[in-house]
């Protein structure tokens, strides 16, 4: 059975749709959905350039958690800009400029060993030397400063001697620590098989007491539930949990999908990403705050029965489709005009190479008649070759753009931490196509020459 790939590339736009069913499938793995407000500690920071000295703002941002909480994170990214209430969502490393860092470890030790985790601004000022303490804007500042050493290589001080102070000595003292579990995932996101059997297992990882379960939508009609091993019905869960869905023997061909959710804090070192193309973050305090994930089932009688899941990959510069074919018969797709055949009761991942900065949704058209569509932006690198011609920021609380819009401040206001007026936002501009199993899949590109607004 052979599966058409169609898909357009483009900002917010999916195309391809016809009548089967669909299945949005982001590269989300689960965890915390928040919205970005703004800088709330902060001071001021210098960039040295070849082409002079750009001054910025730096410090502590505040998101909001979907379903409730508060995360306080830096950035990671500060040659690129921040959209007002751009929403983000908890990543790993791997789909992150992190992923090629070497130094992303010790950004991770600076968090654990800095303000906002050290609240104790005396003891902090006295382990790094610092005379005088140290006030909180001097501390989020000297932190930030201290993690764009190692996150984007940047030639950035600190304007208050305090603040720089304490990046010195975070600099110098930071050590290599491993990346942070996830607050929620689930292993193997999507399953499949034939009605009748127990479709999974779905691992349940997180560092949350507990989590509850919630089945399908339609689960009442459709007579699909949610059980453990043991084939009874699961409401709640822990770490290391599995859970399967079980699917009615008489059921026609279809699919499912199950949502764990939790109440946690999210673990420090954790990146936050947003398909708004707003500046990479990563988590320097949590409170109480609302995670979740979800996993989709696929059944069907006979046939090719595939599972399909997405994952952004930096280290190849793209988008990892995973296909898990648990039919009697093998399924066939074409990407970027190579085909791929995964025989019964195998799987394959197969990497989408894009280019950075590149939004993308395109389709797989399954064999029972489920679209699964993916979307999302590339954001794998920092660009500290974009600095040259930086303007001078005003000191005022900065104003980031408006998703889906833009500011009404002056240029020579950063959008937040960072990226300035000289850095382009991604522009809804076709540069080339690229045929995909006889589908156009448009890339859009940055106007180089635009200005930021």
């Amino acid at each position: 059975m052979a599966a058409m790939v169609s898909g357009l590339v483009a900002v917010g736009v999916i195309t391809g749709a016809g009548t089967a069913s669909a299945a949005e499938v982001t590269q989300s793995q689960g965890g915390a959905t928040a919205t970005i407000g703004g800088l709330k500690t902060y001071g001021a920071a210098v960039i040295h350039a070849e082409d002079g000295d750009q001054e910025v703002s730096a410090g502590l941002f505040e998101m909001s958690v979907e379903g409730g909480g508060t995360l306080q994170t830096y950035c990671v990214d500060l040659y690129n800009p921040t959209q007002k209430d751009a929403k983000y969502q908890e990543t790993p490393w791997s789909g992150t400029s992190l992923a090629a860092n070497k130094d992303a470890g010790r950004i991770r030790w600076i968090l654990q060993h800095s303000y906002p985790q050290v609240n104790d601004l005396a003891s902090l000022a006295d382990k790094a030397g610092i005379d005088g303490g140290l006030t909180e804007q001097d501390a989020a500042t000297g932190t930030q400063v201290a993690i764009w050493r190692y996150s984007d290589g940047a030639a950035v001080d600190a304007v208050d001697p305090q603040a720089e102070r304490l990046a010195d000595y975070l600099q110098k003292a930071a050590r290599t620590v491993a990346e942070p579990e996830a607050s929620l995932t689930l292993e193997a996101p999507a399953v499949s098989g034939h009605p009748g059997e127990l479709l999974g297992p779905v691992t349940v990882h997180t560092n949350a007491g507990g989590a509850t379960v919630t089945p399908p939508l339609d689960a009442a009609t459709s007579g699909v539930r949610i059980v453990g091993k043991d084939g009874k019905v699961v409401t709640s869960v822990t770490d290391g949990s599995q859970l399967f869905f079980d699917v009615p023997a008489d059921s026609a061909d279809g699919s499912a999908e199950l949502t764990v959710q939790a109440s946690t804090t999210v673990p420090v070192g954790r990146a936050f990403t947003s398909e708004s193309r707003s500046q990479t973050q990563i988590l320097a305090g949590s409170s109480e705050s609302t995670v979740a994930a979800t996993a989709s089932a696929t059944w069907a009688g006979q046939g090719a029965i595939p599972a399909l899941s997405a994952a952004k990959n930096c280290a190849k510069t793209g988008v990892d489709i995973t296909a898990v074919n648990q039919g009697d018969q093998v399924f066939t797709f074409e990407l970027m005009g190579t085909e791929y055949t995964i025989p019964a009761g195998a799987s394959r991942t197969v990497t989408i190479p894009l280019q950075e900065d590149q939004a993308y949704a395109f389709t797989i058209n399954g064999p029972q008649g489920v679209e699964s569509r993916f979307t999302g932006v590339l954001d794998c690198e920092t660009q500290a070759d974009e600095i040259a011609g930086l303007t001078t920021q005003t000191l005022s609380e900065p104003s980031p753009a408006t998703v889906g819009g833009t500011s009404t401040t002056d240029d020579t206001n950063l959008a937040a931490t960072g990226g300035t007026s000289a850095t382009p936002l991604i522009a809804g501009t076709a540069i080339g196509l690229v045929v995909i199993g006889g589908a156009a899949l448009v890339l859009v590109g940055r106007k180089e020459n635009e200005p930021r607004h």
